[in-house]
């Protein structure tokens, strides 16, 4: 029993004298673990730092607080440097807001009207020549195919080496698609000689088939010259191509038989003008224009017509019409009476006298009487050779 609580005792004695040696050994190696491991930052290191959080507390510091009284001395100055350059902004939005004027301007206009010849490429042409027809009027058509206006092979001819176009123009019906524009539809595929437009056919919408003559031609084709005139009329080509040859360095320019005849203003008789009142006291003339039956506008008023289109006023009589959309533009009108012959013998009499006719019809009739007839007749008697449009040169 002794024994045995002996050896308990010194076994106790043991743990705690094991437990104290291992407690001191694990803080010796503590220790120098931690001398190697951790290192002070040096002295330098330190006051770096420091010197760096001070400047940057400072630089804020500086951005808040309040302007010293030397600095406020400068707000004088500044005030005209300030003033300048607000002028200077405004100036450069004025011109700003002038230029997208002129681009919004440019973009409406581009989008009335179809794209010019010289974006898309098309070659240049001396000139256009509009014949303004109607429906019933295949007769007159075809003694114009007979006579003056070269057909087929001829005619292409004359598009490729002489740069002149020729068509009939004509609009469409009432009734979109009906026997009228068929007709017209089977006699264009006969022919191929056919202009035409997006207008619907009258007699009293003349000035607005006028309007889209020259809008569609602008369009179509780029030509020195567009010409317009009446399927009763008799024509020469060469005759016309020489005359306008001689108006290519003006730049606009309105060849025709200039008139200024009396503005109707009493009811129920023919060219009627419902604007009498415009013109002035009753009994007053209008301005010089050119008459209807054959004219020619350069390629700077017909492109006039086409860019502004949608503000251009109609009056009763097309030619009249015409005339109105110039007034007020630097154009120079050319009265020319060799574009307003009379059938024979006054034709026949200048052609003899040297001075050749450009276009021959009777006043009495607006146009050559019954001209589907004796048209032939004018032909033959006042009309050019058949080579003087080959052998022209413009």
């Amino acid at each position: 029993m002794g024994g045995g609580g002996d050896e308990l005792v010194l076994r106790g004695s043991i743990s705690k004298r094991w437990t104290f040696l291992l407690c001191l050994g694990s803080f010796c190696i503590g220790l120098l673990f931690t001398n190697r491991m951790w290192t002070m930052p040096e002295p330098k290191e330190i006051i770096r730092r420091s010197t760096l959080e001070v400047e940057k507390m400072n630089l804020v510091a500086g951005d808040c607080a309040p302007k010293s009284i030397g600095d406020a001395k400068d707000v004088p100055g500044e005030v005209p440097r300030t003033q300048d350059v607000i002028q200077t902004l405004d100036k450069t939005i004025s011109n700003l807001e002038m230029e997208l004027a002129s681009a919004k301007a440019t973009q409406e206009s581009m989008l009335n009207v179809a794209p010019t010849p010289e974006s898309t490429g098309k070659r240049k042409y001396f000139m256009v020549i509009g014949i303004n027809t109607a429906f019933s009027s295949r007769k007159r058509r075809d003694s114009v195919r007979a006579t003056w206006m070269p057909q087929g092979e001829k005619r292409r001819k004359m598009e490729e080496e002489k740069g002149i176009i020729i068509r009939f123009v004509i609009g469409h019906s009432a009734t979109s698609g009906g026997i009228l524009d068929r007709a017209i539809d089977a006699e264009d595929r006969k022919h191929g000689d056919f202009m035409r437009l997006d207008h619907v056919e009258g007699y009293l919408e003349l000035a607005a088939k006028t309007k889209a003559y020259f809008v569609a031609a602008v369009s179509m084709w780029d030509a020195e010259y567009y010409i317009k005139v009446d399927d009763d009329v008799h024509v020469n080509i060469a005759t016309l191509g020489n005359t306008l040859a001689r108006h290519r360095s003006k730049p606009r320019v309105y060849v025709g038989c200039m008139k200024s005849g009396p503005v109707l203003a009493q009811k129920g008789v023919r060219y009627h003008e419902p604007e009498y009142w415009k013109f002035g006291e009753w009994g007053n003339k209008y301005f010089r224009h050119a008459t209807g039956q054959l004219y020619a506008i350069s390629k700077d008023l017909a492109s006039y017509i086409a860019l502004n289109q949608h503000v251009l006023h109609k009056y009763a009589n097309e030619d009249v019409s015409l005339g109105a959309w110039f007034i007020g533009l630097d154009v120079e009108h050319v009265d020319d009476r060799r574009l307003c012959c009379g059938t024979p013998p006054d034709c026949e009499w200048k052609a003899q006298a040297g001075n050749a006719c450009v276009a021959s019809f009777d006043w009495s009739c607006s146009g050559i009487c019954k001209s589907a007839d004796r048209i032939k007749e004018v032909h033959q008697r006042c009309g050019e050779s058949e080579n003087a449009i080959w052998n022209a040169k413009f």
